[in-house]
């Protein structure tokens, strides 16, 4: 098994990136599906986040009220911590097991959007950073999600910059590109995965 850290900003591309190397028969492991089912109702995760916010973060139907619980975090790195310190140990056995449940020999791709900020380099075999400029991102964020720009620089802010991204990264992919030439590099890199595969490369 080849185990890959997928990550890249806010707005770079990353989702089309991993639904390319799923085309290709990549092991699609998706820490914020995962972060966000960790915390349906019922689970020991969203208990411990009422336990430790209180009722007031629970949507009338009983669900997570992410906006109450952001407004609660925001700005208090103690409290944020105490979230993470929930969430994060919750996710990282998620995927752990979807790891583990992957067939021999698969590629197994771990999207992590705040991989770089938070260390996690080391877990993985091999790191794929998809790259774009901030001013791509900031057209992207404006055009695609409708943020204001000002908004979108603030998202882009809280995150890694660009040059911390690309220092973890073992592979590039470019996403400054037309749709055709993303699926190319794409090719080419799944070509690169599978023969470290082939070779003994993966964990």
């Amino acid at each position: 098994m080849v185990s890959v850290g997928l990550t890249g900003g806010i707005g770079a591309g990353k989702s089309e990136v991993s639904r390319l190397l799923v085309a290709h028969g990549a092991v699609l492991v998706d820490s914020d599906r995962i972060a966000r089912e960790v915390v349906e109702p019922g689970t020991p995760g969203l208990a411990a986040i009422v336990d430790t916010f209180g009722p007031g973060v629970l949507a009338p139907d009983g669900s997570l009220d992410r906006p109450a619980l952001g407004a609660i975090v925001f700005g208090d790195e103690g409290k944020r911590a105490a979230l993470n310190g929930i969430v994060h140990p919750l996710v990282r056995a998620r995927s752990a097991e979807l790891a583990a449940a992957a067939p021999p020999g698969a590629v197994v791709v771990h999207d992590v959007p705040l991989l770089a900020e938070n260390g996690l380099a080391p877990l993985y075999d091999t790191v794929i950073v998809v790259d774009v400029s901030p001013g791509t991102q900031v057209d992207r964020l404006v055009r695609l999600r409708g943020m204001d720009p000002g908004e979108a620089r603030a998202r882009m802010a809280a995150q890694a910059d660009r040059e911390e991204r690309l220092k973890v990264a073992d592979i590039v992919i470019d996403n400054d590109v037309p749709l055709g030439e993303l699926r190319a590099r794409v090719d080419e890199v799944w070509a690169e995965l599978t023969g470290r595969e082939a070779q003994g490369e993966g964990r």
